[in-house]
């Protein structure tokens, strides 16, 4: 019975602290993206038959100064063309609102002198009025306080890159300490694997999806600029913020570009839908196994149910620990199980 309270206990400060958890799962993230870059700065330089390398906290502050940098003039250089379509697409969306309804009226006309009338009519309709409510209820009072809420949260982003220095600066550190939990002989050194092989699946995972996620948005922003379909910066953009979330993201991407592309001709929908399923079947079977490589072991499906499950349970939040969440839980269980087995051998028959 205490176990069981002392678990709910932790589950709750645990939930009560998703905010911090988020900000330190963020910091982790950032740290396995630079930590590559500091490794290549840190590598030793001969001169004078000397061999010489460079502090760790001088490598992290250079490479922070060269990737906020480059961020910071990519934020510059597309700021004004940001400004420029989203300015257009909220000038625009009375009108797409209006050829949207146009558009139902016709498919309402058809169906009223196809469907039988009666209760399947009217239960049609019903459906029809029921989903638009729901839809606009959803934009009022869900979506858009939730918007607000992340923009009140940027603030808390400008911890990030402070707690990752930490994070970069005392990773050995922090190692050894948790090691020194484990009493010495076989559980310490399966502690070391452990950790070590954590390591290497976090640092594969992130590196992969950071690096699928900058690919997938040039590749879209430049597809569909030349598709031709309006707001192709900002759905470039788009596509790679959400080619994090598997299934989910692409989806998204495909339906809203398709839409905004259906509204000027059928031909450009056409072509975007085309290059879409022509890039998911490259970057899925072709680009991202040779990005991952060997390093990870996490299960797609397990993947994306975790995340499905982070999403109902914290929202953006429980997205982004979910897959953290599903790395740890995985590796310990294949750690426990090799444990159990190592253990059974060396006990007498």
């Amino acid at each position: 019975m205490s176990l069981l309270l002392g678990a709910a206990l932790a589950l709750w400060v645990l939930y009560r602290l998703r905010s911090v958890l988020l900000l330190l799962v963020l910091a982790v993230f950032f740290a396995y993206l630079v930590d590559p870059l500091v490794r290549v700065l840190r590598r030793p330089v001969s001169a004078r038959r000397k061999s010489f390398v460079i502090p760790l906290p001088l490598a992290i502050g250079v490479i922070y100064v060269v990737v906020l940098g480059s961020l910071a003039v990519a934020i510059i250089l597309l700021l004004p063309l940001l400004n420029v379509e989203i300015a257009e697409l909220a000038r625009q969306t009375p009108t797409y609102l209006a050829r949207a309804e146009d558009q139902w009226h016709v498919l309402q006309a058809g169906y009223q002198l196809r469907v039988p009338p009666g209760e399947l009519r009217e239960a049609l309709d019903r459906a029809v009025h029921q989903s638009v409510a729901a839809g606009e209820t959803y934009l009022t009072s869900d979506l858009l306080p939730r918007i607000g809420g992340w923009l009140t949260s940027l603030p808390w982003l400008m911890l990030v890159p402070i707690l990752g220095f930490f994070l970069l600066k005392d990773a050995r550190p922090l190692r050894d300490l948790a090691l020194q939990i484990l009493p010495p002989g076989r559980l310490r050194s399966r502690g070391v694997k452990f950790l070590g092989e954590l390591n290497a699946t976090m640092a594969a995972y992130i590196r992969a999806q950071v690096t699928a996620c900058l690919l997938i948005g040039v590749v879209c922003t430049l597809g569909f600029v030349l598709i031709g379909i309006p707001y192709a910066i900002v759905l470039g953009i788009a596509a790679g913020l959400l080619e994090f979330i598997p299934l989910a993201g692409p989806l998204t991407v495909g339906l809203v570009a398709a839409t905004f592309a259906a509204f000027h001709s059928p031909g450009q929908a056409l072509a975007v839908v085309t290059f879409l399923v022509a890039l998911r079947v490259v970057q899925d079977y072709v680009v991202y196994p040779k990005i991952v490589g060997r390093g990870i072991h996490l299960n797609p499906l397990a993947i994306i149910v975790a995340i499905l499950c982070g999403a109902e349970l914290g929202g953006l939040m429980g997205i982004f620990l979910s897959i953290p969440a599903v790395a740890i839980l995985t590796v310990t269980y294949r750690h426990y199980r090799e444990h159990r087995a190592a253990e059974a051998l060396r006990s007498p028959a």
